[in-house]
């Protein structure tokens, strides 16, 4: 009788170990960082008749979206893409030249010529041309209430002078390699999103303006870190977006967190992803404790969730 109650016992603490063990395994598995994202199949594989390849990573762009282009072939030194009127250099990475094109948020919805002018080591150039065909964002609309004692900020002139302040942010930043690691960008806060990218906002039945990022609910002094790595090329304070802090990430990519109530970076600061970078806040043009968090791509407000989802050079 003895020798059966301890053998029930032996198995029982087994039991009880197992499903600790297991039940570590699992919690490791549910919080392990997941692989890198894996280069997708080329939507489209252009020519140029001599040695390059371009090849688009995607079938149609969205208002407010990010098209990934890549150049590839012998003895070719340098490419640039025009796109409604305006250049964009491609930048070398992986095996050969890579462009992340941006999609203004109100470019209207149409069809589009991209030219890529393709340089030669001989000092020879050759193009590159397709009709690119930009969707509606299907962005909806919200009424936004700001308090009496901020009313002011919904001022439109302050909005534009803002707008150009960050313009010259980056416009005057030096270029810098890619920044970012084999994961690409993380979603800066785990709270709940409240307000998403691209609606048309009518502050105080007055005011017309867009919302350029993603609002998620947090408790002032929740901790924000950073999407990727980079440098911080402005942590101060802003009329409408409060306490801020912009982040270059290399190849024209940049993200800001807005309305923060502490800083935990400064200027000049290299970061990595994930790194704390400051606490959430109710400072600015705001009507309620939150982050605001707004991606820029090569001059472009964009959808700061797709930069999450796809694959990246």
């Amino acid at each position: 009788m003895w020798f059966l109650e301890r053998l029930i016992l032996k198995r029982l603490l087994l039991l009880l170990v197992w499903g600790l063990v297991c039940g570590v395994s699992s919690a490791h598995a549910q919080t392990s960082t997941p692989p890198p994202k894996q280069p997708p199949i080329p939507s489209q594989v252009l020519t140029d008749g001599r040695n390059a390849s371009l090849a688009l990573y995607f079938d149609t762009l969205k208002q407010g979206g990010i098209g990934v282009l890549h150049l590839y072939g012998e003895g070719i030194t340098d490419a640039r893409a025009q796109f409604v009127r305006e250049l964009w250099s491609f930048v070398p990475a992986n095996d050969g030249l890579f462009l992340l094109l941006p999609i203004g948020i109100d470019l209207t919805a149409r069809q589009y010529v991209l030219s890529v002018s393709v340089g030669y080591a001989d000092r020879t150039r050759t193009l590159i041309e397709t009709l690119l065909t930009v969707s509606s964002g299907g962005y909806g609309r919200q009424e936004f209430i700001v308090p009496p004692d901020k009313a002011y900020l919904i001022a439109p002139e302050i909005e534009r002078l803002e707008y150009a302040h960050l313009s010259g942010l980056i416009d005057s930043t030096p270029a810098l390699p890619r920044a970012w690691d084999e994961w690409g960008f993380s979603l800066p806060s785990t709270s709940e999103i409240t307000s998403a990218f691209g609606f048309y906002r009518t502050l105080n039945n007055t005011t017309q303006t867009r919302h350029t990022g993603w609002d998620f609910r947090a408790v002032p002094g929740s901790m924000v870190v950073a999407s990727a790595g980079g440098e911080v090329v402005y942590a101060d304070a802003l009329d409408i977006r409060g306490n801020y802090v912009f982040i270059h990430h290399g190849y024209g990519v940049f993200s800001g967190y807005a309305h923060l109530s502490q800083f935990l970076v400064t200027r000049g600061q290299t970061i990595q992803r994930g790194q704390a970078i400051g606490l959430s806040g109710n400072t600015g043009r705001s009507n309620g404790p939150h982050l605001h968090w707004e991606v820029n791509v090569n001059g472009k407000w964009v959808d700061g969730v797709q930069l999450t989802e796809m694959w990246l050079p």
